[in-house]
């Protein structure tokens, strides 16, 4: 099976292959730490872990870098508000964004690298812009020039018109055209700043990125991740810098970018007030659960946020778990995930279905008779489970936690119970008794070597 992924810049999927098997290169823009991250913040390091994970099941090197934006006028603004120092501000939420990030499931990225640890790599970048003509400098500030880069709106695939208009393009008399962008700007005597040929100041957005990807992984990647918001213009802007400063040289091979997450079907974001934190729901819910839900749609497509979605997500992994405890005594096979659970996955990311497929092992598993078969459907499960970053907790500790969990002790006894009545041919008794384990949420099912019994779907 070969893994497939749609490329934004092509706008179709293609099969991916690395440029150098040896040593696959991904990127994903991280967060501006001046504040909590909210759970549409989440979606891009969720998804792109399943895609790590793909990635090291069969490449022997994935170099896979997630930035942090610690310098940033939000950043400032946020700290002379709290009246504290940047440092102070940037520090806390780059902990608080690991810790909920490591809740959710997702493993470190092999780098992290930090925009003010490449301040050098930035100027340098920007000296070479300037010595090809695709930058000038007006008024302490060096901006890119957008009509020296004739394939600018490539990946957007916006025309010149909407491009200028769009509302995060900066207005500025100083520009030689609309649509170019701040690669470097003056810093005030209150902002953080750094001494440069233009004087001191501090860098554009864009510019961060590209330093950090050309620092740390090369003048062209094989995949660069992130969320829809952020194709026009920071992608956009990154592929044109990018390109003109390394040769005309692609920044990524391919692009990908994963839907929005939405509140009542409107966009999720700090500037519109509706948005709901990983930390505050990490209060309310195991990472675990969130993680199942925010890979319950698939990646391109929206996902409309709700506390049904998160119960939901909480209930299916409850069944999962009981499944797996069930056969608590049994040993797991080594095995590969189910063929349908990678094949899933290798046609862009298909969480949905691989969730199906995940489901129906489970339900396999449920109703296995032989230990050879529950030994192998236990692999299975577990090994289907790793591919999305679920399913590798202790399933006693899991469901002691859970609220949909019923005591075994209990259910055992009932059934006890059930089974005396029904050999007195009381059946009356045996109804009673049967309407009393399922108000339990948990289903029987009378076999020729017993009585089994599992949580309700």
């Amino acid at each position: 099976m070969s893994l497939i992924l749609y490329n934004t810049l092509t706008r179709r999927k293609e099969p991916f292959t690395p440029a150098d098997p040896a040593r696959v290169t991904m990127y994903v823009c991280g967060p501006t730490v001046y504040s909590y991250a909210h759970i549409g913040n989440a979606r891009p390091p969720v998804v792109f872990d399943v895609l790590r994970r793909l990635l090291d099941a069969r490449y022997p090197q994935v170099v896979y870098a997630r930035n942090i934006t610690d310098v940033d006028d939000k950043i400032s603004a946020a700290a002379k508000a709290q009246g504290t120092p940047i440092t102070a501000i940037t520090d806390k939420f780059s902990r608080i964004y690991r810790e909920d990030m490591t809740a959710l499931g997702v493993a470190p990225p092999t780098i992290e690298p930090h925009a003010t640890g490449h301040i050098r790599d930035m100027v340098a970048m920007i000296e070479g812009l300037l010595a090809s003509g695709h930058a000038y400098v007006a008024e302490g500030h060096v901006l890119f020039h957008v009509p020296k880069f004739a394939g600018y709106g490539q990946l957007s695939g916006r025309n010149r018109d909407d491009m200028i208009a769009g509302a995060r393009v900066e207005v500025a008399p100083y520009k030689q055209d609309p649509a170019d962008f701040v690669l470097w700007k003056p810093s005030s005597p209150d902002l953080p700043g750094w001494d440069s040929p233009w004087g001191r100041g501090r860098p554009g957005w864009h510019i961060e990125c590209s330093a950090m990807i050309a620092a740390h992984l090369g003048e062209t990647i094989d995949i660069h991740g992130g969320g829809n918001d952020l194709i026009f213009p920071h992608h956009e802007n990154e592929l044109a810098q990018s390109s003109c400063a390394h040769g005309s040289k692609p920044l990524a091979r391919f692009w990908l970018h994963n839907g929005f997450l939405t509140m009542d079907k409107e966009k999720m974001s700090k500037s519109l007030g509706n948005i709901v934190t990983v930390n505050a729901l990490l209060k309310q819910a195991p990472g675990e659960a969130i993680r199942w839900a925010l890979l319950s749609a698939h990646y391109r497509q929206p996902l409309d946020w709700s506390d049904d979605l998160l119960t939901q997500s909480k209930k299916t992994l409850d069944r999962l778990y009981n499944a797996l405890d069930q056969v608590k005594a049994v040993k797991a096979h080594l095995v590969a995930a189910p063929d349908t659970v990678v094949a899933a996955l290798d046609d862009d990311l298909n969480t949905p279905i691989a969730m199906a497929e995940i489901a129906a092992t489970a339900r396999a598993l449920n109703t296995a008779t032989s230990e050879t078969d529950k030994a192998r459907l236990k692999g299975e499960l577990l090994a289907a489970g790793a591919m999305l970053g679920v399913l590798q907790q202790d399933p006693a500790a899991w469901l002691k936690g859970s609220t949909a969990h019923v005591d075994a002790q209990e259910v055992e006894s009932l059934i006890a119970a059930r089974n005396a009545a029904r050999k007195a041919r009381d059946f009356k008794a045996a109804d009673r008794i049967r309407d009393q384990i399922a108000a339990l949420g948990v289903v029987i099912e009378d076999r020729a070597d017993g009585t089994h019994w599992r949580m309700a779907s």
